[in-house]
Order: C-alpha cells, then sequence, then structure tokens
C-alpha cells in the first residue's frame, strides 16, 4: 500500500500545478476539437483561482490562469499529463499570448463544487467541447462533444478513497514501513532528489522571484545566517521554489499534487543526508517518511486548503525526517510533529506565487528547530493549545482548524486577491 500511495503521489510536472491542470483540461479539449479555437471558458473553483492567479507559467514570462489555458490548448500534450507543457515552443508561446491579448479566455468562479474543480468549454465555429477536472489535479470526470458524453464518472469516489487511504496510516505505520522496506523499493525516490536539487541549484544561480534562497546563500551579501548548516538547507529549499513560482522551465517532483510540497519534502533531507554523508538507503528512508508523513498530514488538511500545504504539511514531514536522519526514533519523530503543529499551523495559502518561498523557508527553519527539540525528548503537552494527546490527535485537530476553523479565512483572501 505504501509503494503504491508514493508512486501515486510522488509523480514530476512542470510548473505550479493549478495553472498546469487547467492547461492539462484545455489540452484534452484540443484533442477533440480541428479548427482553431475561437473561445475558452473556464469555470473554476474558488481554490484553483487562488493558486493559480498570480504563478509564473513556464517559458511565457507570464503569469496566471488565461495564459496557461490559452497554452494548454495551443501547444499542450495531453498525453503528458501534469508535463504537459513539456514540448511548447515559441510559436505555441506567441500564439497563446494572442490569444489571451484578444480576449478570448474568459473566468468565472463555480460555486458549490469540489475545492479542486476545473470545468473547460472549448468552443470552435462548428464545435464545443468540454472538460472536468475533479479532486485531483489529473483527475479527469467528465469528457463531452457538443453535448455528446464520452466520459463520466462525476459521481466517482476518488478523493474519498485518496482522503481515505492518507487518513489509514499513521506515523507508527510510517516510521515501521520507512525502516524495513526493502531499499529497491523506495529507491525511486532518489530521482525526485536529484530532479528537486537541480532546480534548487538553478535557484541559487540564476535569478527568479524574490531570490530568497539566492540571497540567503549567497555569502558575498550580508547573510545573518552564515554558512551555517541550517542556512544551507533553508536556503537551498528556499530557491526551488524561487525558480518554480517564476516560470523556470524545469520539472519538479511533486508530493500531494504540489511542486512546493514536493521541494520542502526533498531538499532539507537532500542537503542535510550531504553534510552527514549519509547513504542513498538512509537518504531514500528518509524520504519515505518525509513524504509519507506530507501526504498524512494532507489528508485531513485537503488537497486544497486555507493553510500552507508547503509551510505546514510538508514541513512537518520534513522534521520528521530531519529527526530520523540524526538518529532519532518513532517517539522523537512524534515529539516533532507535534512541536511543528504548536509552531506553525496558523499559516495562510493565499496563493501560489513568489512569496512561497519566504514561507517555505519559514517552514523548513521551523522543521529544524522542533527537530532539535524533539531530539532533546522535548514535546508540547496534550493541553497545549491544538497540540492533543497523541500524535495523531494533533494532526486531525490540525486538519480540523484548516477544514472547518478557516472556512471564512479562505473565501476572504479570494476577496482580498481578486478586488485589488
Amino acid at each position: 500500500m505504501y509503494i503504491e500511495l508514493l508512486k501515486k503521489e510522488v509523480v514530476p510536472a512542470l510548473g505550479c500545478t493549478e495553472p498546469i491542470a487547467i492547461a492539462y483540461a484545455t489540452s484534452k479539449c484540443k484533442e477533440l476539437l480541428k479548427d482553431e479555437v475561437e473561445s475558452i471558458n473556464l469555470f473554476l473553483s474558488a481554490n484553483i483561482i487562488k493558486n493559480a492567479l498570480g504563478v509564473g507559467i513556464p517559458g511565457t514570462g507570464m503569469i496566471g490562469i488565461d495564459i496557461a489555458a490559452a497554452l494548454g490548448f495551443i501547444g499542450g500534450d495531453s498525453k503528458l499529463e501534469l508535463q504537459v507543457l513539456n514540448n511548447v515552443t515559441k510559436e505555441h508561446i506567441d500564439k497563446a499570448k494572442s490569444m489571451v491579448s484578444q480576449g478570448k479566455v474568459k473566468i468565472e468562479l463555480k460555486e458549490n463544487c469540489d475545492k479542486l474543480y476545473i470545468e473547460t468549454h472549448c468552443k470552435t465555429k462548428d464545435h464545443i467541447a468540454k472538460v472536468i477536472i475533479s479532486g485531483n489535479h489529473n483527475n479527469i470526470v467528465k469528457i463531452e462533444l457538443d453535448e455528446n458524453i464520452i466520459l463520466d464518472n462525476v459521481n466517482n469516489e476518488f478523493k474519498n478513497e485518496e482522503c481515505n487511504i492518507g487518513r489509514k496510516i499513521t506515523i507508527e505505520n510510517i516510521y515501521d514501513f520507512a525502516t524495513t522496506v526493502e531499499f529497491k523499493n523506495i529507491e525511486f525516490l532518489l530521482e525526485g532528489a536529484k530532479m528537486n536539487k537541480l532546480v534548487s541549484d538553478e535557484g541559487l544561480q540564476g535569478d527568479y522571484g524574490l531570490n530568497v534562497g539566492k540571497k540567503m546563500f549567497n555569502s558575498t551579501n550580508i547573510v545573518l545566517g552564515g554558512d551555517s548548516l541550517q542556512n544551507r538547507m533553508v536556503a537551498s529549499t528556499a530557491a526551488a521554489s524561487d525558480a518554480r513560482m517564476s516560470g523556470c522551465t524545469m520539472p519538479i517532483m511533486t508530493t500531494s499534487g504540489s511542486g512546493n510540497q514536493g521541494i520542502t519534502s526533498t531538499m532539507p533531507s537532500v542537503i542535510l543526508s550531504a553534510e552527514l554523508r549519509k547513504s542513498d538507503e538512509e537518504l531514500a528512508r528518509a524520504l519515505a517518511i518525509s513524504n509519507l508523513v506530507t501526504i498524512h498530514v494532507k489528508s485531513y488538511i485537503g488537497r486544497l486548503s486555507a493553510l500552507c500545504g508547503a509551510g505546514i504539511a510538508a514541513s512537518i514531514g520534513s522534521s520528521a525526517a530531519i529527526t530520523y536522519l540524526l538518529d532519532g526514533k518513532l517517539k522523537n519523530i512524534n515529539y516533532a510533529i507535534k512541536n511543528m503543529i504548536g509552531n506553525i499551523s496558523g499559516m495562510i495559502c493565499d496563493g501560489a506565487k513568489t512569496t512561497c518561498a519566504l514561507k517555505i523557508a519559514t517552514g523548513v527553519n521551523a522543521a529544524i528547530q522542533c527537530a532539535t527539540l524533539a531530539l532533546n525528548d522535548i514535546e508540547p503537552m496534550g493541553n497545549e493549545g491544538i497540540v492533543g494527546i497523541d500524535v495523531e490527535k494533533s494532526i486531525e485537530n490540525l486538519g480540523t482548524l484548516g477544514v472547518k476553523g478557516m472556512e471564512n479565512t479562505d473565501k476572504t483572501i479570494l476577496n482580498m486577491m481578486l478586488n485589488r
């Protein structure tokens, strides 16, 4: 179950997954249509709009929903799913920009739907194709051509199934699996580490977004953290987000549908294991812990949420992995997770954009701090704030905060973003 879950939830993507999912939907429409598109109408959930509105689209120098939709139709390859824009050319980009400038892409808010919901209507002179994605970034539930239904899985149980799998596992189960599974069965996680390290290196060398990682890492600038291991772990992770949020054309290994979560689940362990001269097997086991803990926490928070998935869920996963790499046992990992929930549980998600790198830097700093305390057998008591009597109750409480407690927060954030 764990290996299947990892292979399903740890997958590559080019670009931020919300606009890329929109591009994937329009590319599926293109398969059904032969003529030039006259209009693209998008009906999107609030959380999709929030996460796609301000993030860079690879290779375009532009941000946002309309260019992603246009480019998916013009040059996307639906067979590549979340790497749908891998093969776009300058000609494709120019045509997509022209389509956007002509106002051919329209966006509307879809009410009373899944938090992850994308409905695309692509119209040519004589035909109209419709595609709906729901529950997961590549989960197409409906395809229509001229009102003839080609696929209809609208009532499938994808969302509940994924949520249930994530909730069925426990931190103890994760630890037992990650420390006993044969190395060959989790060795594939190292490919994600290599992929994300390349993007991190690009972020450290290039000029992306706020340059959070680069400026923290660069010794020629004023760096309060200096060349410490902690600063390198934070800077290297933030640098990958800098690059990704600014439209870097390199793929990222995602976790639970998010590249920033994949980055945060991966990079701290990559840097720490290199410093400690850990083996590939030890790194793979740490990555299994980090990714599975992230998946477990996300099953309570939700795939899209008012809470920052990278800054909270993936940073919790990284804190657990850091604790493991520093020879912590199950109890120490439990302490680290509870420390994290007592620390950064209020970090909001206000969409994908360059400042995600700041939140990731904060999350990784907290992950290191909380792992350090955990290795010294320090944990909050079960009567302090939202921290529960044990680690599983603490994670459940965090999910309740994000799903029930912050519903109005999500609406308020989106209103602020749309009414500038």
